[in-house]
């Protein structure tokens, strides 16, 4: 085995190595070369090539979503690492550990016109949990050790990204027979759970309160295992809302809040009002529950999370700073059995809107609407779902899916722009096939996610293609704008089939109920490469029958 003679990437990748970072995404690049190098070349790690950056870093995100733990990525200097940025901003704010790994120009080669070099120290300021900018010479090693390994611990505790910049001077294609340097490898810690004035206030607050909304975002599979939601839904006066996001499952919650929201009208939206909010997980898709908490505010707000608490709702109380389900169940085990209809009303709310949305769905014409009701309840069994920005993850929340689909989607910034390279990346480790269902903006935009020589023949694609973003038929007064068409909408007739030749993916497609209904039947069948279905509907059409949906539900 060979290593790169640079003492600086053989600190870099043996830290890595030791603490379990084994999947590395590599873009390519000359200044990178001695990572390139002792990456590739040590069996522990698991490397893949991508060239483009900007797919890199969400193929990357998409590894670390599936398997948990921190997934490196290297690149060259210069404008290379900026195209991490769009990923590296999504991890920020939803909790996925990334590990960059910038190659950089020594010090004197800084703004003295040498090409392919930028500023690139602190270059991730902003949305970055910690930056290391390593150091060159031989008088470097300890302090390298020791940034390095505060990047990568911070990662690992706090499920997030870091930086890690590396200088190198010419020559960089060097190698060695062994080692030369053996790092100090500093452990990361486990996380603690505190339960300090906040978690005592969330205590009293719940036991008095005769209205408490539990409100769930995005959470890995298998954080609130059955028994404990069980136990907080026996609970008379505790009524549970979660997203598709949120991977939960139960028979006493409401899993479709749009549906539930949409027909009420303000006194019934007072009489929602809980005295106690409790949020869980991450981001929040609808925009309904957000504007009944801001406008019908709850009067205590308390967020249950290890990192931080966001005051989405203007009402924030308190932050239990603990994992999920260790803090939810340490607040059952000291609240008192609950008396009142809160929860039963408004589930036998749902229940009729529940009979409403079938009875709409028994005569809804051809559009995104039908379309999504397809593909949510054909789903094969035990798949990993990503549901892209921005139109396919807003459907995604009016159709159950099935217990055992685990459902995904980039909701940090909830941008279009890495949908297809994160259920790539997921795809690459996943135990499970991975299906994307995706719109066709957001599709284009991300096409070089397929310029991937590893994805599986398991991988499903689903396009639904409207012509253009259907969103903003569906924004109020959108569709009043000047040019609405050429620059909100972005109307085209592009379709995908030309990318699946040039991709060597297998294609169809469908135009109606029937053909749909057709090709679903084998969609998911085995095959010896990926398959990617292109669903044409109705562009005028989308938005006027999701508006009588709503108007239906009454």
């Amino acid at each position: 085995m060979t290593f790169s003679d640079k003492t600086l990437a053989q600190t870099i990748t043996q830290l890595c190595l030791i603490k379990g970072i084994d999947h590395v995404v590599i873009s390519p690049g000359s200044r990178s070369a001695p990572l390139t190098i002792s990456f590739t070349q040590d069996p522990g790690f698991n490397c893949f090539s991508v060239v483009d950056e900007r797919c890199a870093g969400f193929t990357a995100l998409g590894m670390a979503q599936a398997l948990g733990r921190p997934v490196a990525l290297v690149c060259t200097s210069g404008s290379a690492l900026l195209n991490y940025y769009p990923a590296i901003s999504e991890a920020f704010y939803s909790d996925i550990p990334l590990v960059v790994i910038s190659a950089d120009r020594p010090a004197n080669r800084i703004d003295i016109g040498d090409g392919q070099t930028i500023r690139q120290e602190g270059v991730y300021a902003h949305h970055i949990l910690y930056s290391a900018h390593c150091r060159e010479g031989v008088n470097a090693q300890l302090f390298n050790e020791t940034a390095i390994n505060v990047a990568l611990n911070s990662a690992i505790e706090l499920k997030g990204p870091v930086h890690i910049n590396a200088p190198f001077d010419e020559p960089l294609y060097g190698v060695v027979n062994d080692l030369q340097v053996r790092p100090q490898h500093v452990p990361a810690r486990l996380p603690v759970d505190e339960f300090g004035d906040a978690f005592q206030n969330l205590v009293k607050s719940w036991n008095k309160a005769k209205r408490k909304l539990v409100l769930v975002g995005v959470l890995p599979p298998g954080t609130l295992p059955p028994e404990l939601l069980d136990r907080l839904l026996s609970d008379p006066t505790v009524l549970m809302m979660t997203e598709t996001t949120s991977n939960l499952h139960h028979q006493l919650k409401v899993h479709a809040i749009d549906q539930l929201i949409a027909p009420l009208q303000d006194e019934q939206l007072d009489e929602l009002k809980p005295d106690l909010l409790v949020t869980i997980g991450g981001m929040i898709v609808s925009k309904k529950i957000k504007a009944l908490l801001r406008t019908y505010a709850p009067h205590q707000h308390y967020h249950i999370d290890s990192k931080k608490a966001y005051d989405t709702f203007f009402v924030l109380s308190g932050h239990v700073k603990s994992r999920p389900g260790i803090g939810l169940n340490k607040l059952l085990e000291q609240a008192e059995a609950g008396r009142g209809d809160y929860q039963s009303r408004w589930l036998d709310v749902c229940r009729y809107r529940r009979q409403r949305h079938d009875k709409f769905m028994e005569q809804a014409p051809y559009s995104d609407l039908l379309v999504y009701r397809y593909l949510l309840s054909g789903l094969p069994s035990d798949v990993r779902l990503h549901l892209a920005n921005s139109t396919a993850i807003r459907y995604g929340q009016l159709f159950p899916v099935a217990d055992d689909v685990s459902v995904y989607c980039n909701r940090g910034t909830s941008g279009i722009d890495g949908s297809s390279s994160t259920a790539v990346g997921m795809s690459l480790v996943s135990d499970r096939p991975v299906v994307l269902i995706t719109g066709d903006l957001s599709f284009f935009y991300d096409s070089n996610a397929y310029w991937n020589a590893h994805i599986p023949s398991s991988f499903r694609i689903i396009v639904v293609n409207n012509s253009g973003g259907g969103i903003f038929r569906i924004l109020p007064k959108a569709k009043e704008t000047d040019q609405f068409e050429k620059f909100f909408e972005t109307r085209h007739q592009l379709t995908a089939k030309p990318l699946c030749e040039l991709f060597n993916m297998e294609y169809v497609s469908a135009e109606d109920t029937n053909q749909l209904q057709g090709v679903l039947k084998d969609f998911y069948a085995d095959s010896d490469r990926p398959k990617l279905l292109e669903i044409f509907t109705p562009t005028t059409l989308n938005d006027g029958v999701l508006f009588e949906y709503f108007e239906f539900l009454k």
